[in-house]
Order: structure tokens, then sequence, then C-alpha cells
């Protein structure tokens, strides 16, 4: 009978209202980003170490030395796998004076050839300076000395260096918090999710919904990072082969540099790709090389990042492949690297909760496959 009645049709008022409402969601979450991300990512390494805390506490293990035991193996293993590429990781810091020399010089070679674009795009800007000089009726180099003076390239280089150096620590600084955050929430067991489940209301059909929540929750989350472990590991161990193979020097640091930068979809590998072109210029000389070898490893990081990664991705939470991308877009750009890696788990959750909800069916078909 109640598939027989007409759908309540949304007043123009309460479409405002919903729009308003969302738009001052979103501005809150971009304002409080600095709680909201070591908050989040706390809650999604607590449901990926969950299984882990668990199988220890069959064994006898109280919950609470279990999450400890648990997350400082993670930090150990972490803390091992850097100090593995510690050693490349400072030479290759030290090299740097001389690659930017090299690569100076090597622009500055380009630039001196007659049919270099760059030459032909100065060119033409000097006669449009000329042009403009003479419909003023001033000389160009008057013109000229009338421009305001420009930032010269060390110094932008100097102040990204030191703003990127101020977001590494901030990614570190959020990380701790995250990590503390998951401790408790591991320690504490099921006393959140009985709390959750309490507040779900007093009936017993409310409960069960947000039981089924929870425990998709788990699943779907847990689904993720199992694949995007396995996947990065893969491109990690790829790209060892690839360089070890051609012969570039620090195979393992740069292997392992792009599979941590793979955990940002799309980003990850393109920013993974320019540093491996340039670190093959610096060893092989020639653009055509460096060209090559940055291809192949774009080639085998989307083959398995877009290719294998999506299609266990779609098996495991049988999510829209344009939505999810759209979905990451918009994490990145409320929340930068951080939402890139968030916005899937997130968007999988969205789905989960929408599934069990009937006014919110329309957006889990959207979001699904």
């Amino acid at each position: 009978m109640d598939a027989d009645r007409p759908r309540r049709k949304w007043r123009g008022g309460e479409i405002a209202l919903v729009i308003l409402a969302g738009i001052a969601t979103v501005a809150a979450a971009k304002a409080a980003q600095a709680f909201l991300i070591p908050l989040t990512a706390g809650i999604v390494i607590a449901y990926a170490l969950k299984p882990l805390v668990s199988a220890m506490e069959r064994i006898r293990i109280p919950r609470p030395v279990g999450a400890v035991l648990v997350l400082a193996a993670v930090t150990g293993i972490l803390a091992g796998a850097f100090m593995l590429v510690k050693d490349d990781a400072v030479a290759a810091l030290a090299e740097l004076p001389d690659a930017a020399r090299k690569i100076r010089l090597a622009a500055h070679a380009s630039a001196r050839e007659p049919t270099n674009p760059i030459g032909h795009v100065r060119e033409a800007a000097a006669e449009l300076n000329r042009a403009a000089a003479e419909a003023v009726g001033s000389t160009p180099e008057t013109v000229a000395t009338r421009e305001p003076p420009q930032p010269t390239p060390v110094s932008e280089i100097q102040a990204w260096g030191t703003e990127q150096s101020s977001k590494f620590l901030s990614v570190v600084a959020d990380l701790g918090m995250a990590m503390l955050l998951a401790l408790f929430v591991l320690a504490s067991g099921d006393a959140f999710r009985r709390k959750v489940v309490h507040l779900a209301g007093p009936t017993l059909a409310a409960r069960r919904i947000t039981v089924e929540i929870l425990d998709e929750i788990d699943s779907q989350v847990q689904r993720y990072l199992l694949v995007m472990l396995v996947t990065n590991a893969l491109v990690a161990l790829v790209i060892f082969a690839l360089l070890a193979t051609l012969g570039i020097h620090r195979a393992a640091l740069w292997g392992a540099a792009t599979g941590i930068l793979h955990f940002l979809p799309y980003v990850g590998t393109a920013i993974s790709a320019g540093a491996i072109g340039v670190v093959a210029f610096l060893q092989l000389g020639t653009l055509s090389a460096a060209a090559g070898v940055g291809l192949a490893a774009l080639a085998l990081c989307s083959a398995i990042g877009m290719g294998l990664s999506s299609w266990l991705q779609g098996r495991a939470s049988d999510m829209n492949a344009v939505a999810v991308f759209v979905a990451l877009l918009f994490f990145g750009w409320l929340w930068g690297g951080w939402g890139l890696l968030l916005g899937a788990p997130l968007i999988a959750i969205v789905r989960t909760v929408a599934e069990r909800i009937p006014s919110m069916h329309s957006l889990a078909e959207f979001l699904g496959r």
C-alpha cells in the first residue's frame, strides 16, 4: 500500500535549505581540516588494524596490550623500511646541488639552439615589446625599466622548499595524532560500537540496521586498504626491477618512493614518473633516454594502479569508477593529499550508509556500478 502512495514533492524552500546546509557542511569541513584529518585517518587506521588486534585477543592477549603491540609493530616496520633506504636518501640529497647544476646547463644549452621553441617564443616577445615601445614613443629599454622587479628563481625555489618542509612536518604530526587515536579506538574494543548502536534508537530494527552498517564499513575499509597495500607493494617491486635492469643507481630508493607516492591516486603516479625521468636524465645524460625511462615507469604504474587496482577495488567494493574519481577530485580539493588518500574509503562508507537508508537509495545507486 505504501508503494502506491505518490512520492512527496520537495518544495523550493526545502531544496534551497538542503543546498545551503550542504555548502555549510563543506565549508565547515574545509575550515576544520586540522581536526578532521587526524580524526578520519585514525578511525581508518583502527578499522584496518582491528582484525590483528582481535586475533591477538583470541589467543588471550588483553586488547589494550594487543593494540599497543600491533601499532608498535607497524611503527617498527615503517622505521625499518626507512632505515633500509636512509643511506641512499642521504646520498641523493647530497647530490642535489650537482643535479641542479646539470639541469641548468642542459636548459641553457637547449635555449641556445636556433630551432628551440623557447627561443622562438623569446623572439616573438621581443618583437611585441618593440611594437609596444614604438606605440608609446619610447625605446624598448625604457619600457623594460618601467617593469617592476621580478623575484629571482633562486628565492622562489627556496620559498618552495621551505613550504614543502613545513607541509612534511604537518603530515608527520597528523599521522602521529592519527596513530594515537587509533590506539585508543583499538584498545576500547567494542565499547565505541555499542555506544553507536545504543544511540541509533530504541527500536530493534534501527539497531539492526546500525549493526549491519558498522559491519559493512569494517569489511569495506579493510578490503580497500588491503588492495591498496598489495598493489602499492607490487608497484614498488616493478619499478625497482625496471630501474635495476636499466642500471639506474639507487633503484631500491626510487622503487620505495614510488610505492609510497602511489598511495595518492593519480597524482602520486605523475609525481613519481616525473622524478624517475629526472633521475634517469642525470645519470644517462640525454632527454630521449630520460623520457623513455619516465614513460616506462608511468606506463607500469598506470597499468597496475588504473588497471589491476581499479579491477580489484571494483570487485571488493562494487563502486562506480566515475563516482570514485569525482569523489577523489572533491576530497583532494577539500583536504589536499590527505583527501586523495582518504577519499575512496569515505565514499565507500557513504555508499554503505546510503544503501540502508530508504531516502538515500538514489545516492547508493549512483555510487554503485
